[in-house]
């Protein structure tokens, strides 16, 4: 007899989101997927002609994925192949399309609970725990290159004139190569998933005490939202909030993959929970 019992995910999820047109836009391009094990957003770049249709392309490929406990590096690979050729697609038909990526998925590492982040552009993915908000993230932009190299201040990068210009984005006309991130998780992290709509106008402080005051996700992403909204809305804005309720194997998590984990499930740079970029 076969046991048809489907696998417990390796991170138990609650989750909420929410997204706004903003008060200065008269479409959205932000596009996001909120269904385990799968959690991203799409921001379709201002200024491109089909953002909107870009964004939702990129979502639409991964909205395959959906369904199953986790998913390895290899498939967030591959499908990100097939997301930017949709969007290549769209820019054939003489549109200059172009959308950033962020998010994190759901990953079983040697029975463990991890959490696969991935980003291009500068979309942001964010991981609220005990108290302390992290940005795992690290952003595809001109600002940041110069904050990386010493030349910019980080007082001074919230309000230079090249804070909107992106170095990696999927189509566009750029090759959009993706960072990949292995994360441990814990019972109650809190990973937060944007669009620089919300990272652009409310200030990382501020963003700590709405995750810390909202214990219902939906109640967060919502209340996100409306932040950014009081804070001027110049942009469309995107919240996905998800909670990690139990992750198999946490007795046992890592810094680092474990060294029995096989090569395809351990692939990418594990980022340890006070660790330094890399990139695949």
């Amino acid at each position: 007899m076969i046991d048809a019992t489907p696998a417990e995910p390796p991170i138990i999820v609650r989750v909420g989101a929410a997204s706004h047109t903003g008060l200065r836009r008269r479409v959205n391009e932000d596009a996001y997927l909120a269904q385990a094990p799968l959690f991203l957003v799409a921001d379709g770049m201002g200024g491109h002609d089909a953002g909107d249709r870009a964004s939702a392309a990129v979502v639409a490929e991964f909205a395959h994925l959906v369904g199953g406990p986790s998913l390895a590096i290899d498939q967030m690979r591959a499908a990100l192949r097939r997301a930017r050729s949709r969007v290549e697609a769209i820019a054939s038909d003489g549109r200059a399309a172009g959308t950033t990526l962020a998010g994190v998925v759901v990953a079983d590492v040697g029975g463990v609970g991890y959490w696969l982040t991935v980003n291009v552009g500068d979309s942001r993915t964010y991981r609220f725990a005990q108290g302390v908000l992290e940005q795992i993230s690290v952003d595809h932009s001109v600002v940041q290159e110069l904050l990386d190299a010493g030349v910019l201040s980080g007082a001074d990068a919230a309000t230079d004139s090249r804070r909107n210009e992106i170095t990696r984005a999927i189509g566009a006309g750029s090759e959009g190569q993706a960072d990949y991130w292995m994360v441990p998780a814990e019972p109650g992290d809190r990973i937060l998933v944007c669009s620089d709509g919300l990272s652009g106008e409310v200030p990382a402080d501020r963003l700590r005490d709405i995750l810390a005051e909202e214990s219902d996700p939906d109640a967060a992403a919502t209340r996100l939202i409306h932040e950014a909204l009081l804070h001027g809305g110049r942009d469309n804005v995107t919240a996905v909030v998800v909670d990690a309720v139990h992750v198999a194997g946490y007795d046992d998590v890592y810094d680092t993959a474990p060294a029995g984990a096989r090569q395809a499930e351990a692939d990418g740079d594990t980022r340890p929970r006070a660790g330094t970029r890399g990139d695949v």
